[in-house]
C-alpha cells in the first residue's frame, strides 16, 4: 500500500474555522500528505467542553485523541469556541459558533453548556453532510447528538462516558426537579441503547453502564495518563516563587475547587496542623480567579499555612509535585477516579486520599494512606507522614510499583485499539508502521 495525497477542498469546509493539525505540513486548500481516505478511518468526534482547558474530561479526550492518532485514525473534533489549540497528529480541530460575550465555561451542568452544545450540534451536522466518516465518538452530553447522527447516517456510535448524567446534577447540586432528573436519566440509558462500544473510564462507571443494558459492549478505559500532557515547558522555583522554606513540608492540592472535592476538610485538617505541625504547607493548584481569591481571603482570615496558586499550565505541574513532600486527594463526593491520581501514582510522591469509592477502585492501602472524609483523620494522617521521611519513600515506591504493574500507557492504548476493533469490526486499523507516516495496515 503506497503513500498517497489528500487535497482538502474548500467547499466542504464552508462555515468553519478549523485547526488542522495533520502530521506534516497544515492548511487549508493544501496538499496534505497523508494515506488516501479509503486508507485512513476518518472519525467524527464530539466534545462538549473547552479544548483543550487543563481539567478533567478535556485531559482526558486529549488522551484518547492522541492515542487514536497513534493508531492511525483521523479525528475530526467539534469542540466548545474555547480552549487552547493543541498539535496532535491526525487532529482537525472544528470550534463551533461562541455566543456573545461567552469567555469561559464552568465545569458542571449549565444554561450556558446547553446553548454551546445547540452550537455545537449545527457544526456536527454540517460536517457529517461530507459523509466521509466512518464513525462517530462522542463524549459525555454530546452522545444524545451522536447517537441520532450516527442512525441517520447509518454508522456506529462509540461513547466515552467519563461520569454518569444523573450523578452530575448531584456533585454540582444543579437542580432538584424531577423532571430534570428524568431527562437526565433517559439521556444516559438512550446513549448507552445506542452506541456499539462504551467506554467507561473507572470501575464504578463500567459497572453503572453494565447495569444500565451495556453489557459486554462496555470496555474499561482508565485514564492513566491522567494530567500528563506534551507541552513543553521550564522548571519552576517553586518554593522561591511563593515564598515556602526548604525546610518546611509541603502537601500538594491540585485540581478544582467544586464542593465534592472535599477542599473545606483539608482547610481543616490546615487549622489544626497549624497548631500540631507548624512546619506544614500546603500548596492549593486550581480554581477559577474568584474562588481563589474567596478561598485566599478566608485562609488568610484565619491565619492558615495555605499557599494559592491558582490555576497553572499543564507543563508547570511537575515543579509543583517536584516541590511537594505529600499529595492530597480530599474528595467526598462521586464515584468517578480523580485523573491526578494516575499522575500521583507515578510521581514519586506519597498519596493521602479520602477512604471512598472515588479512590479505592484505583488505590490500595499499601500504596496511600487513606483516611475517612472527616477533618481529624485527614489531620493525623498528613501530620504523621510530615515527619516520617522513610515511610514516605516506602509509600512512593509501591505506588510507582503499581502504575507500572496495572496501569501503563501501552496498556492504554492497546485497549483503545481494541474499543475500535469492536466498533468498527473489519474496518478498524489493526497495526500502523511507525516508520513510515500515513501508511496503515487494515484487515
Amino acid at each position: 500500500m503506497t503513500s498517497e495525497t489528500l487535497t482538502v477542498d474548500r467547499r466542504e469546509l464552508r462555515g468553519y474555522t478549523p485547526e488542522y493539525r495533520l502530521r506534516g505540513r497544515s492548511g487549508l486548500g493544501r496538499t496534505l500528505p497523508t494515506t488516501i481516505v479509503d486508507t485512513v478511518p476518518h472519525v467524527l468526534m464530539l466534545a462538549p467542553e473547552p479544548f483543550f482547558e487543563p481539567r478533567g474530561t478535556p485531559f482526558s479526550e486529549y488522551h484518547r485523541i492522541k492515542a487514536l492518532g497513534e493508531l492511525g485514525y483521523q479525528i475530526d473534533l467539534v469542540t466548545y469556541p474555547i480552549g487552547q489549540s493543541v498539535d496532535l497528529p491526525n487532529l482537525c480541530i472544528h470550534r463551533c459558533v461562541k455566543p456573545p460575550f461567552v469567555n469561559r465555561v464552568a465545569v458542571g451542568p449549565s444554561f450556558l453548556k446547553i446553548l454551546l452544545d445547540l452550537s455545537l450540534a449545527v457544526t456536527a451536522i454540517r460536517l457529517a453532510r461530507s459523509g466521509r466518516y466512518v464513525a462517530i465518538h462522542s463524549h459525555e452530553e454530546a452522545g444524545l447528538l451522536g447517537v441520532w447522527l450516527a442512525r441517520r447516517l447509518g454508522i456506529p456510535h462509540l461513547y466515552d462516558m467519563h461520569s454518569s448524567l444523573p450523578q452530575q446534577l448531584a456533585n454540582f447540586s444543579y437542580s432538584r426537579s424531577r423532571l430534570i432528573r428524568w431527562f437526565f436519566d433517559w439521556s444516559e440509558r438512550a446513549i448507552i441503547d445506542g452506541s456499539r462500544v462504551v467506554i467507561t473510564i473507572c470501575r464504578e462507571l463500567h459497572d453503572t453502564a453494565v447495569a444500565a443494558g451495556a453489557g459486554d459492549r462496555s470496555i474499561l478505559i482508565e485514564n492513566v495518563m491522567g494530567g500528563d500532557v506534551d507541552i513543553s515547558g521550564t522548571v519552576i522555583p517553586v518554593r522561591e516563587q511563593w515564598g515556602i522554606p526548604v525546610s518546611a513540608s509541603v502537601v500538594l492540592y491540585t485540581g478544582t475547587f467544586e464542593a465534592y472535592q472535599g477542599l473545606n476538610i483539608l482547610y481543616g485538617a490546615a487549622a489544626r496542623l497549624r497548631r500540631t505541625h507548624p512546619n506544614v504547607r500546603f500548596l492549593i493548584v486550581g480554581g477559577e480567579v474568584a474562588q481563589v481569591a474567596e478561598a485566599r481571603a478566608n485562609a488568610e482570615r484565619e491565619s492558615l499555612p495555605v499557599v494559592f496558586v491558582g490555576r497553572r499550565p499543564p507543563y508547570e505541574i511537575p515543579s509543583f509535585v517536584a516541590a511537594a513532600d505529600i499529595l492530597v486527594s480530599p474528595r467526598v463526593a462521586g464515584t468517578n477516579t480523580p485523573l491526578k491520581i494516575y499522575s500521583y501514582l507515578r510521581s514519586g510522591r506519597p498519596i493521602v486520599a479520602t477512604d471512598l469509592r472515588t479512590h479505592t477502585q484505583v488505590l490500595e492501602p499499601s500504596v496511600a494512606v487513606l483516611v475517612p472524609p472527616e477533618v481529624g483523620a485527614l489531620a493525623e494522617a498528613i501530620g504523621h507522614l510530615s515527619q516520617e521521611p522513610e515511610e514516605r519513600k516506602r509509600l512512593a515506591a509501591e505506588a510507582m510499583a503499581l502504575s507500572v504493574r496495572k496501569y501503563g500507557r501501552a496498556s492504554y492504548v492497546e485497549r483503545t485499539r481494541e474499543a475500535y476493533v469492536r466498533l468498527l469490526g473489519p474496518r478498524a486499523l489493526i497495526s500502523r508502521n511507525l516508520a513510515e507516516p500515513g501508511k496503515a495496515t487494515v484487515l
